[in-house]
């Protein structure tokens, strides 16, 4: 092998989670081993084609294999105008990146992520900028954990 060809070490995919809003998308990625859920800079949101854009950056950055988009279904657990919007969304990045796109119950995410922020003390400007990555790291850490569940069962 010449000095062109050294290798990497390939490493284990990764999952990307979603926090998405009106404004920003929060991010969060599984670590190497698939365990924790860590939080990354979010994104703020300025139309379909540049927020595209900027989640393929990452997703090459980080080699996400799946992606966990936070599904909004109402407190009774049904369905309303965000939730078609989020499967519009999933089905947007399953075309783009050809990648499994699960959606996951992110009830209460924001309310536990507000809550974790606040136990912080957390300035209100600083809370209001980390609540969109804390609650990613909540979904995905939720989903990763019922996925590890199922397995054991």
């Amino acid at each position: 092998m010449n000095s062109d060809q050294t290798t990497r070490p390939e490493l284990p995919p990764r999952v990307l989670g979603l926090d998405v809003g009106s404004k920003r998308i929060g991010l969060a990625v599984s670590d190497p081993l698939g365990i924790t859920a860590q939080g990354l800079e979010t994104i703020r949101r300025q139309n379909k084609r540049l927020d595209l854009e900027e989640l393929g950056k990452i997703i090459r950055q980080y080699s996400v294999s799946e992606i966990v988009v936070g599904y909004p279904l109402r407190l009774s657990g049904a369905e309303g105008t965000q939730s078609e919007k989020m499967q519009r969304f999933a089905e947007d990045l399953r075309k783009k990146f050809g990648l499994p796109v699960h959606l996951w119950d992110e009830r209460l995410t924001s309310s536990q992520a507000n809550r974790l922020l606040r136990e912080m003390e957390l300035s209100i400007q600083k809370r209001a900028g980390a609540v969109d990555r804390m609650a990613a790291v909540l979904i995905l850490q939720n989903w990763m954990e019922a996925r590890e569940s199922a397995r054991d069962c």
